[in-house]
């Protein structure tokens, strides 16, 4: 009689049909668990959304040439320094007018931020200032950087970014040292999108080429939703057709920006978080909302933030449809296109990530607020107290050892069986071999008591089985000591 595996099916069968598509190769690379890619089962589990934790202001926009309508920032962490631009612009107009200004700021340690004089534009009769790009309507409308990662790419082109209207088309800018910025080509490099938003663009690893997210609409012209749609290309000039963004079995909503970028720890999963808009839902009467933001074209509006994710291609999933980052307990983030996060999801210290957002938009007391959230902290699988467990789809790995990332109670626990395709223990690696854990750990390695080394099962084919009480796991890696 042959061996029937947990779910009573036929464990040689299953082994036989198993097939390469079956069998995902992650190698050593970290998964997190912000889509169900690499779940087949979860039984008395499920996946947890976790909220960022809501920090002090990081910058206000205080300068003459900033002001209450700045906005589309981007962070960058290089290296040591983190760097942030930002679309500087006192009053109100149309978009891509003149008094549009691309400010600078650095830091470095992503929690205090200084504005630099650097004296490359004369802006208000002035050359101390941090602008690093002006009088060069529309592109400091939405000037959004990135460092260019690419292997070979020169270094006069170190750092890219993309900036324009629908009127103008994207155009493409480069720099060495990511403040004195010039075009890579006069014409745009994409036409094909209304780009009336943050229009991002990066070196995909994943893929081997650059990937641009940008705003169209699902209508035609300014109609229907404000969506998103995707180009490629392999020199940042010659660009793909635009491709329509899809978002799964879910409604469509107004997403103001995308923000979308290869997770730094992970960059074969792309994080999205976009700015979701509700053009019609005042949390405010219209007299109250004007005591609030004297434009009246900024006070009927709401917004918060969602997460979504993509592994490349044109689909996000949307697993989680509630506010990733809510617009909170101040009446001023409860106004038209606030609470817009950053482009950048930045390494933070050893155990946190920080993330930026707008405050208080089109009012004198306009900043950017940090937040942290644990390093893969955006989605755990999480087990209650009674116990639950999570299976993985089967995969092969690379590596000597197997690290999680995860939370228990003093009461709660963890423990990992690793299994045939079929679902049957391997011996050596079964859960009556594994040592239990428990803790808050970053990066902590799993053990089992027969003491088999994992490199006896890299390239088969395995399946991961996480046993589990009152505990959270955000995500695990295979790799060697030194990793």
């Amino acid at each position: 009689m042959r061996p029937l595996n947990a779910e009573g099916q036929d464990a040689a069968h299953n082994q036989q049909i198993a097939t390469k598509q079956d069998i995902i190769d992650i190698g050593s690379r970290l998964e997190l668990f912000v889509d169900p890619f690499i779940i087949n089962k979860l039984i008395n589990t499920r996946r947890q959304m976790h909220k960022p934790i809501r920090e002090k202001p990081a910058l206000y926009f205080d300068k003459e040439w900033e002001g209450k309508f700045s906005g589309y920032v981007t962070v960058l962490k290089d290296t040591s320094l983190y760097r942030m631009y930002y679309r500087g612009l006192p009053v109100a107009g149309r978009d891509g007018g003149t008094a549009e200004v691309t400010a600078y700021a650095e830091s470095v340690d992503g929690i205090h931020w200084e504005k630099p004089s650097l004296g490359l534009f004369k802006v208000m009769n002035s050359l101390e200032n941090n602008v690093v790009l002006a009088n060069t309507p529309p592109f400091s409308h939405n000037f959004s950087p990135f460092i260019d990662t690419r292997p070979g790419v020169p270094a006069d082109e170190r750092y890219k970014a993309l900036g324009g209207t629908e009127a103008s088309g994207l155009v493409a800018f480069v720099s060495a040292d990511g403040l004195e910025w010039r075009k890579l080509r006069e014409e745009p490099v994409l036409t094909d999108g209304m780009f009336d938003s943050q229009n991002v663009a990066f070196w995909s690893e994943h893929e081997g080429r650059y990937i641009c997210y940008f705003r169209t609409w699902t209508g035609k012209g300014y109609n229907g939703f404000r969506s998103i749609s995707r180009a490629t290309s392999t020199d940042f000039i010659t660009w793909s057709d635009a491709t329509p963004m899809a978002f799964g079995d879910t409604p469509f909503e107004h997403l103001y920006t995308n923000a979308t970028q290869p997770y730094f720890r992970a960059p074969h999963i792309y994080l999205a978080l976009p700015n979701r808009f509700f053009p019609d839902k005042a949390a405010f009467e219209e007299s109250e909302a004007s005591s609030l933001v004297d434009n009246p074209n900024y006070r009927i509006a709401s917004s918060d933030a969602v997460l979504m994710s993509s592994r490349g291609g044109t689909l996000y999933d949307r697993s989680f449809m509630e506010a990733f980052i809510p617009p909170g307990p101040e009446d001023r983030d409860w106004v038209s296109r606030n609470n817009m996060p950053a482009w950048g999801i930045v390494p933070g210290n050893d155990r946190e990530l920080f993330i930026y957002r707008l405050g208080h938009y089109a009012q004198a007391s306009s900043h950017l607020i940090r937040y942290r959230l644990r390093l893969d902290g955006f989605v755990s699988v999480r087990a209650p107290y009674s116990g639950g467990e999570m299976i993985t789809r089967p995969f092969r790995f690379k590596g000597s050892e197997l690290y999680l990332n995860f939370a228990t109670s003093a009461a709660g626990s963890i423990k990992v069986e690793l299994q045939d395709v079929s679902g049957l223990p391997i011996p050596g690696f079964s859960l009556e071999d594994a040592v239990e854990m428990a803790g808050d750990q970053i990066k902590n390695a799993v053990r089992w008591k027969s003491q088999k080394q994992l490199e006896s099962l890299m390239g088969q084919p395995v399946r991961m089985r996480v046993v589990m009480k009152d505990a959270d796991l955000y995500s695990f890696q295979f790799g060697d000591e030194e990793l």
